[in-house]
């Protein structure tokens, strides 16, 4: 590093403390301290400003399916932009990247999946299945079907219905919400289990217990006034928390029964990152309305989705009115482009079965392998390129440390000074890493993370 380019940085972190308000951060603070600043990328690795390299094991915000600086999808938008940089789908128009990349969509999505719109973000796909899912029951004539029900610790969003929408707290107050119309259940959180005052309980009873809450919570508000269920396969942002076996059949047979819809909020698990294309192949379920985003460009542009099943599909598709919604950029011509030749390339490299079958595999054998005797270790948990270490004071009991202590924080920060981009959620440490990562490069990550976590639990008296 020399002194210009530190002089860079310093120069850099000044503008962006002066004008940049960041998401999720406490302003003052990160501005005194200075951001990093990522300057470069390529394959599983990140570069900043003084030149420090971080292996990203979080596929930057869960998206970067194949990984940084690909060339193919680098020009797919190239080749976009020159021939057409943007034109919107009003006035009855609509371009060729919009319409193959829809039409490749109802190849792979869930059966009867055929109808799509498209958004800019997981929060605008979430916000508009909120709304398409009112709109649905008011062309059937039951308008008083206007309750969303959602789970604790789920993340849907940003916006003022899919913050609503979301079972992350914190993010509430702030905006005076929840907006009315929205309630929760509990989540499938086995390894919380006991936490939660469930006491000693078998996952799959675990499972059919909190199953049986969604229709507890269904009859207290009354079938008729419930619009709909919101579930993301694995709750990602909440705590990477896998669902019990028996979870899912279940909640699909209490949804039918009280003809409630069944939205799946697939923007983290889509694309590969179970080892099948969506989390809906690997859980066996048949959503009504399903939202996507994140890995369907690979983070390359900002572009969402939201199919439709039959029911759904067939009665907005054949309404006698216009629908009145969409935005400047749904379906952004670049951003398709991009898009379409990003699923191109998932399929050419084989990289979803490579998830599948061969990295997503070891990279849960190693971790468990890693981590099965460590103090400070309760639980290692995963499926494909997705995977949770929980933190605690006392294995055998399943017992958090407490809410205030910052254990998680504390390892992530041992994490980025080690070179690695790892998230900490509560005081669970996740991984999402690119679906290129290699062997040697998993080994990689698991070594920066084991110090990081030896030395907070040094600084824990765990060790």
């Amino acid at each position: 590093m020399t002194d210009s380019t530190h002089n860079l940085t310093k120069h850099w972190q000044a503008l962006d403390a002066a004008h940049h308000i960041h998401p999720f951060s406490q302003t003052s603070s990160l501005a005194a301290e200075g951001v990093r600043i990522i300057t470069k990328a390529d394959g599983v690795y990140l570069w900043d400003s003084e030149g420090v390299r971080l292996i990203d094991g979080m596929a930057g915000l869960w998206c970067v399916q194949v990984g940084y600086g690909n060339g193919a999808l680098a020009e797919a938008g190239y080749e976009a932009l020159k021939r057409l940089p943007y034109y919107n789908h009003f006035f009855k128009t609509s371009n060729p990247y919009t319409i193959e990349l829809a039409t490749k969509l109802a190849s792979i999505l869930p059966e009867g999946h055929a109808r799509v719109l498209f958004a800019n973000s997981g929060s605008e796909a979430n916000d508009t299945a909120l709304k398409l899912i009112r709109y649905y029951w008011n062309l059937q004539r039951k308008p008083e079907k206007k309750i969303h029900l959602s789970r604790e610790y789920s993340y849907h969003g940003v916006t003022f219905a899919a913050a609503s929408l979301s079972g992350l707290t914190p993010m509430h107050p702030q905006f005076d919400l929840p907006l009315p119309g929205f309630a929760k259940v509990p989540a499938p959180y086995w390894f919380g289990a006991a936490q939660a005052g469930y006491g000693d309980i078998g996952a799959d009873e675990f499972g059919l217990l909190i199953a049986k809450k969604l229709e507890e919570r269904i009859l207290e508000l009354g079938p008729a006034n419930v619009a709909s269920f919101s579930a993301e396969p694995v709750q990602g942002a909440g705590g990477v928390i896998f669902p019990p076996d028996t979870y899912w059949p279940e909640v699909q047979r209490i949804c039918k029964k009280y003809d409630v819809l069944l939205h799946l909020d697939e923007v983290i698990t889509g694309f590969g990152r179970t080892g099948e294309w969506f989390g809906a192949h690997t859980y066996k379920i048949a959503p009504d309305i399903m939202t996507m985003a994140k890995g369907l460009s690979s983070g390359y542009q900002p572009i969402s989705a939201i199919s439709l099943g039959p029911r759904m599909g067939d009665a907005i598709a054949t309404a006698d009115e216009e629908l009145v919604h969409g935005y400047t950029y749904s379906g952004h011509p670049v951003a398709s482009a991009v898009a379409l030749r990003n699923l191109e390339v998932l399929e050419k490299q084989n990289l979803i079965d490579r998830v599948k079958t061969v990295i997503g595999p070891y990279m849960q054998r190693r971790l468990r392998e890693t981590f099965a005797d460590h103090p400070l270790v309760g639980e290692v948990r995963g499926i494909g390129l997705l995977a949770a270490i929980e933190l605690v004071p006392e294995k055998p009991e399943r017992r958090f440390f407490p809410g205030d202590t910052g254990v998680g924080t504390h390892c992530r920060n041992y994490c980025f000074q080690n070179g690695l981009v790892m998230r900490a959620i509560r005081d669970t440490m996740v991984l999402s890493p690119p679906f290129i990562i290699t062997e040697k490069e998993v080994e990689e990550i698991l070594v920066k993370a084991k110090a990081a976590i030896d030395q907070t639990a040094r600084d824990f008296g765990k060790m």
